[in-house]
């Protein structure tokens, strides 16, 4: 693929919370960027042609698609968005790969490490990305940048967390309850695992403990329920130590998804539910954690606004994610985070599960 391309005809597999998510980024991702491609909705599959057509008529795709492995042969599609259900990853990538499509697979990718690895084979020869989208807010891309500065000095601690309450309440998320892969460990605890890995670097050691709390719930929980909550002291190459936590019953959490990172010279804080803020110490220079507005200035926030502190919101971090996508279909600039980046998360995430069975410090 090359940015000869006037024309980049999608195809997304899966239209619910997330399918609708990148529907709407892909109609606005070039004009926010400028690309000056069209990103054509060529077409959707969901779990069934009637569902796929509803998808259609609401978010404007020219073709509804009877499966995903019909859309997934059609030689009009350029790329392919991966929005359904971990277990169906591997199966996808594999057909879209065989079809030399660009890949855009959500988190995380796959149900284990075994199948991120595949994952990771089989789309090594075409442009491909994870769908990390936290680490897309403007706020987060300084953060990046004050660490690449040296600002705060040497990385000496971290902490990462995301917590919710969306399973305090579990009507309707029965799906979530059930299987390994769909427990906190794989739907929540990826996300702070990512942030870790891109700001302190390799996780080399950790130990870990997996728990369920089925006296939280507003409903009968599932007898077979998986994990709630998922936590893991670490070790990182570099030499910093950490801390990184997540739940799914976290009382008065909606998107908590925050990092803290403190250096040899100062500290960095952030917390996703004020994604237009970071939070930043140095030693010396300042009396307390100085709060800094998003503006044009931090990442690729001026494709939104030109204004400081109007901020931009969680449908802008798809935006910012396709954007990064259509550039390496075009050959401007390579994906991130790439399928590399996603296995290094299921590395961590194996890693997890071994400590949690034997209540020990494991190697990643």
């Amino acid at each position: 693929m090359n940015n000869n391309y006037k024309v980049i005809n999608v195809g997304i597999i899966g239209g619910g919370y997330m399918g609708k998510a990148h529907a709407v980024a892909a109609r606005a991702a070039s004009a926010n960027a400028e690309l000056g491609v069209d990103i054509r909705l060529e077409g959707v599959a969901a779990s069934c042609l009637e569902s796929a057509q509803n998808y259609q008529a609401k978010f404007g795709f020219r073709h509804a698609f009877k499966s995903a492995e019909a859309l997934l042969q059609d030689n009009n599609i350029d790329a392919i968005i991966i929005a359904s259900p971990q277990h169906t990853h591997l199966r996808f990538v594999e057909l879209a790969a065989a079809s030399g499509k660009a890949i855009l697979c959500e988190k995380p990718m796959g149900r284990d490490l075994a199948e991120a690895k595949k994952i990771f084979e089989i789309g090594a020869h075409v442009p491909n990305m994870v769908g990390y989208n936290y680490i897309q807010t403007p706020a987060t891309a300084l953060a990046r940048e004050v660490l690449s500065a040296g600002d705060i000095g040497e990385i000496i601690w971290y902490r990462g967390e995301h917590h919710e309450d969306f399973l305090v309440n579990a009507a309707g998320n029965e799906w979530r309850q059930t299987g390994d892969s769909n427990g906190t460990l794989g739907d929540l605890m990826p996300h702070p695992i990512h942030c870790a890995l891109t700001f302190a670097g390799p996780i080399t050691e950790l130990v870990a403990d997996l728990r369920k709390h089925p006296n939280v719930r507003q409903e009968e929980p599932l007898p077979q329920a998986n994990d709630d909550h998922a936590q893991c002291m670490c070790k990182f190459a570099n030499g910093a130590n950490g801390f990184i936590v997540a739940s799914r019953v976290a009382h008065g959490k909606k998107m908590g998804l925050c990092y803290e990172i403190h250096g040899t010279k100062g500290a960095i804080k952030f917390d996703q539910e004020d994604q237009n803020s970071l939070y930043l110490y140095r030693a010396g220079k300042d009396f307390g954690f100085q709060r800094i507005l998003a503006g044009p200035g931090h990442g690729s926030y001026a494709m939104f606004c030109q204004g400081p502190g109007h901020g931009t919101g969680y449908q802008d971090q798809i935006i910012i994610e396709q954007v990064a996508f259509y550039k390496s279909i075009l050959g401007i600039q390579p994906a991130w985070p790439s399928f590399s980046d996603g296995l290094a998360v299921m590395k961590v995430c194996e890693a997890i599960r071994r400590s949690h069975q034997s209540q020990s410090w494991t190697t990643v």
